[in-house]
């Protein structure tokens, strides 16, 4: 591999990240929709243009995405499913005038989770194979445990009240029942989206977009609107106010669980990220919003990093899948080159997010809050409608209506991640024929 190479494949990457960072301030456009747009515009020219300079740019737009779409969730309270844990702690930054501060705890979070990519994972490399050969065949009780865990999770919200001990056991299932109906009407809800052609088929492959955008945007959305939350004026700060054993837990807490992320189906970053922070003792609210940066990181660039390590080759994660469309990686010079790649557009990435944080909160705080909601929501239901049709609009209402179920009931908006964990498991269980049968899907 030449030097001019390598220089060309660095600086198409770090283009990928200037681009993805005005399309980091675009509620509910995921970079995932991006790329495969990208991939049915590359595939017909990959006779004239070479793979490495397209997986350049894609993970130059990868990196550049997971470190700044804490943006959206931060200031416009658009959540997906990566982001959804970071909106509560927040939004109570944010009223206090504290959103920036927020977004460098995520950064920082980011910058340790490009670290753990660059430098810890080539160290380790070698016993990914023998990971993957020893998990590969319990993914099904995997997911059943994790799927376990987010139910038993779920805890009675109002378990003092009431007078007798009837009523408080009855203020105690108040919440429990609304946040496990939330998870198994949203599983079947993407058991059926999954099995059927509800999006037209030249656009199925961004089937889960209008979910996502309706469990977990909308009824963000929807509630500030009802609440007519006030935003204050926000302080910019050059530093944050965090431990520095705090910082280490929460950042080795989110490269944990966004590892698990990485590694295991329909785990996001944001439930892998929340898992190894139960599973460390993670207590402290600025350790948890680092740690969630750094989750969502390894998620997302680490599920197509996987792709490039020597004798693994695992796909994963939806640029993992696409880049296999067109390309096999084949030595161990190209692995190298994409870990570079990530050190460097992460700490590009980090910079810029700074910069963007700034024009963020001047968006926020000369459009008033209920203006700048319903525009928001005027964009989302058109690149809803652009990218899957009207059928993607119905969809994303449908999800709507489920994700309003925890807000209306004060559950957990984690329960809407069946979405994914439920339809997965039932397949790798080798039910999902028979349930496709049983709703007429099959």
């Amino acid at each position: 591999m030449t030097v001019t190479l390598v220089l060309t494949c660095l600086f198409i990457a770090i283009l990928g990240v200037l681009v993805s960072a005005p399309l980091s301030l675009v509620p509910a456009l995921h970079v995932y929709n991006v790329i495969g747009l990208l991939v049915l515009i590359y595939l017909p020219l990959s006779a004239f243009l070479g793979p490495m300079f397209m997986i350049m740019f894609m993970f130059g737009l990868l990196v550049g995405y997971a470190m700044m779409n804490t943006l959206t969730s931060v200031y416009f309270s658009t959540p997906d499913d990566s982001t959804i844990f970071i909106v509560l702690p927040a939004q109570k930054y944010l009223t206090q005038g504290r959103g920036h501060e927020a977004v460098l705890l995520s950064a920082i979070g980011g910058l340790i989770g490009v670290f753990f990519l660059a430098v810890l994972v080539p160290l380790t490399m070698g016993v990914m194979g023998t990971l993957r050969e020893l998990l590969a065949p319990h993914l099904f009780w995997i997911l059943a445990l994790i799927t376990v865990f987010i139910l038993m999770s779920e805890w009675p919200k109002d378990f003092s009240r009431g007078q007798s001990k009837l009523e408080r056991l009855a203020k105690g299932w108040s919440t429990l029942i609304p946040g496990i109906f939330t998870f198994f009407i949203a599983g079947f809800f993407g058991f059926i989206i999954m099995r059927s052609q509800v999006i037209p088929a030249h656009r199925g492959f961004q089937t889960l977009l209008p979910a996502f955008v309706g469990l977990f945007a909308v009824p963000w959305i929807l509630t500030n609107l009802v609440s007519e939350m006030d935003i204050p004026e926000q302080h910019v700060t050059d530093s944050v106010d965090i431990e520095g054993k705090n910082a280490a837990r929460g950042g080795a807490a989110g490269c944990l669980g966004g590892l698990l992320a990485a590694f295991f189906p329909a785990v996001t970053g944001g439930t892998g990220g929340l898992l190894a922070g139960h599973a460390t003792a993670q207590r402290d609210e600025r350790s948890f919003i680092l740690s969630q940066g750094a989750s969502k990181m390894v998620y997302y660039v680490g599920a197509a990093f996987l792709l490039f390590i020597p004798g693994l080759h695992l796909t994963r994660g939806t640029m993992g899948i696409m880049v296999n469309l067109f390309y096999t990686p084949q030595t161990t010079s190209e692995f190298f080159l994409v870990a570079g790649v990530i050190a460097i557009c992460g700490f590009i990435a980090f910079l810029l997010l700074i910069v963007m944080s700034k024009f963020a909160i001047k968006i926020v705080e000369n459009i008033p809050v209920t203006k700048l909601n319903i525009g928001v929501l005027i964009i989302i239901h058109v690149i809803v409608l652009v990218v899957t049709s009207w059928q993607g609009l119905m969809i994303m209402w449908i999800g709507t209506s489920i994700g309003l179920v925890p807000v209306m009931f004060h559950s957990r908006r984690l329960n809407c991640l069946g979405v994914l964990l439920f339809p997965l498991m039932i397949e790798l269980g080798g039910h999902g024929a028979f349930l496709a049968g049983l709703f007429g899907l099959s």
